[in-house]
């Protein structure tokens, strides 16, 4: 039985958050680079500027989810909003 979009949000079974990104040949070769220049700052590094290092990776991380969720929040209520309008439109779209 189909469900709704709204229902499988509500239910849990659909979760965006946790909606994997598409990985193209271009993202995997700045992943790649981005990987290879981490590993040459850690060789030269001494342990306690890994460690701070890592915890700045962490940092950046984490404000990236934060701005992540903020951007699709807003995009949500942008979909709603739109749909509101379209609602409200109906019969002069359906009427024309």
């Amino acid at each position: 039985m189909p469900y709704s979009i709204m229902e499988a949000l509500f239910d849990g079974r659909l979760l965006p958050w946790e909606r994997s990104t598409r990985k193209t040949a271009d993202h995997k070769a700045i992943a790649d680079e981005i990987e290879s220049e981490k590993r040459h700052f850690f060789e030269k590094m001494s342990l306690d500027d890994c460690q701070r290092f890592q915890r700045l990776e962490d940092l950046y991380t984490s404000v990236s989810r934060t701005e992540d969720a903020d951007i699709h929040s807003y995009g949500f209520m942008l979909g709603a909003l739109l749909m509101i309008e379209v609602f409200e439109n109906k019969e002069t779209l359906l009427n024309g």
